[in-house]
């Protein structure tokens, strides 16, 4: 009988969860660094005399890096590995927060948001990669749910101890901090991370049921994998679900929040990030209750746990934005906790990716997916700067509740348009796997 090699769990555990561990934190310090912005826009505004389109271009130019980069992140990372793909992020992360720190001009800080939006592509992708071979196959869905729940405590790490260390010190000593810890977390990185367990010579999954043994690896490099990712209505089920769910939770946190809540909702700073703290726990709570019910409902994720959560996004926005006057408090924070529900439900995405792709398309169809959210949220926060701008009220000083009205409506179609095409693509999937009669031309 032909020998195989043996599963990752003849590895001591405490090794692969050590891995993990660096992993994550690495990916909490990325979560930091991509909203750090957004804790501190007002502040922006005023270090760079920035308009509301400006400030949204920070963002945009920020996540359309990030968008941009996945593919070919994947393709590094077939090539290399997680560890020096993470090394490198966590660097480029560093050099990009160094710039911002110095950054005398809004030029200079675009550049900063570039190098930013790069270093932070990388590091989930590699990090669901180190998921992929460092763990059981069987473990897979709750293992990415946890990682991202984990790394949503660097939204915290933003909100509260880097705001109060801009207010104690000045810009250039905050961001500069934050560089010296993408540093340090490089270092980490390169020291304890490794591609895979040291029994097997190439990234590889295993089936501790079955025994079944995938190498993780894409075809992209062909040039093939990416039409036959999206060529199968599983993956762009995925890209939709992942483009409708996140990206008013992603703008809100990323950039416009804090403005919306202060400026607009007449919120001290407390108060505001107090809302804010909610959403990012709230998320972190959901998260397993929403990885658990996409485990047991294979077949029904989108209409029993995306489109609801797509909804309730949709009514709290909605009727937050009907009021008269300022959303009283307890509204507000009903609201965070129905953005929250985005980032939990997003993850399903990741497991449709999974599911519907053969092994050697794992990379490919994760940064197709992993795609769709953020060019949803770039494209959201930059039409409400836009709109902000139209209207005169582009600045801190100019900030109202009836300009941010009519500038939180772009969410809207964004919505709209994600639910249709996840009706569509969910159909086609489900004719595709048997589950539902194909159609009479």
């Amino acid at each position: 009988m032909p020998q195989v090699s043996r599963s990752p769990l003849s590895t001591p555990e405490w090794r692969a969860w050590l891995v993990w561990s660096v992993g994550v934190a690495a990916y909490v310090l990325a979560i930091t660094n991509r909203t750090s912005l957004g804790a501190v826009g007002v502040e922006a505004a005023d270090r760079f005399q920035a308009d509301a389109s400006t400030l949204a271009l920070f963002a945009v130019v920020q996540l359309a890096v990030y968008g941009g980069m996945q593919i070919p992140i994947g393709v590094l990372l077939d090539r290399y590995g997680s560890r020096p793909i993470m090394t490198v992020g966590m660097l480029l992360m560093a050099a990009g927060q160094l710039t911002m720190a110095l950054s005398p001009s809004v030029g200079i800080a675009i550049v900063a948001r570039v190098l930013l939006g790069a270093g932070d592509a990388a590091i989930f992708p590699a990090v669901l990669r180190l998921v992929a071979t460092w763990f059981p196959a069987q473990r897979g869905p709750i293992m990415v749910q946890f990682t991202g729940i984990v790394g949503q405590a660097g939204q915290l790490i933003a909100l509260v101890p880097l705001a109060a260390l801009l207010h104690a010190t000045t810009w250039t000593i905050t961001f500069g901090s934050i560089a010296g810890l993408g540093v340090l977390f490089a270092i980490l990185v390169f020291l304890i991370i490794r591609n895979h367990p040291p029994e097997r010579d190439a990234d590889v999954s295993v089936n501790t049921d079955t025994g079944v043994i995938r190498v993780v690896t894409s075809a992209i490099d062909t040039g093939v994998g990416i039409r036959a990712a999206w060529a199968h209505p599983g993956t762009r089920l995925a890209f939709w679900s992942h483009f409708t769910t996140p990206f008013a939770g992603t703008a809100f946190i990323l950039l416009w929040g804090m403005p919306f809540l202060t400026a607009a909702q007449g919120l001290d700073s407390a108060h505001a990030a107090g809302i804010i703290s909610v959403y990012v726990v709230a998320g972190m709570v959901l998260g397993p209750v929403i990885g658990d019910l996409s485990r047991r409902l294979p077949n029904h994720r989108s209409l029993a746990l995306v489109l609801p959560a797509v909804g309730v996004q949709m009514l709290a926005w909605i009727i937050v934005l009907a009021l008269p006057g300022p959303a009283p408090l307890w509204l507000l924070y009903v609201l965070a906790v129905a953005l929250a529900t985005g980032g939990p439900a997003s993850m399903i995405a990741f497991d449709h990716a999974r599911t519907h792709n053969p092994s050697h398309r794992l990379s490919t169809a994760t940064g197709v997916t992993n795609a769709g959210g953020f060019i949803a949220a770039l494209i959201a926060i930059f039409l409400i700067g836009l709109v902000l701008d139209l209207q005169g009220a582009g600045t801190p000083d100019t900030y109202s509740l009836d300009a941010f009205r009519i500038a939180f409506l772009m969410p809207i179609p964004l919505w709209v348009l994600g639910v249709v095409f996840i009706l569509i693509e969910r159909k086609r999937t489900r004719i595709r796997m048997g589950l539902d009669p194909e159609r009479r031309r």
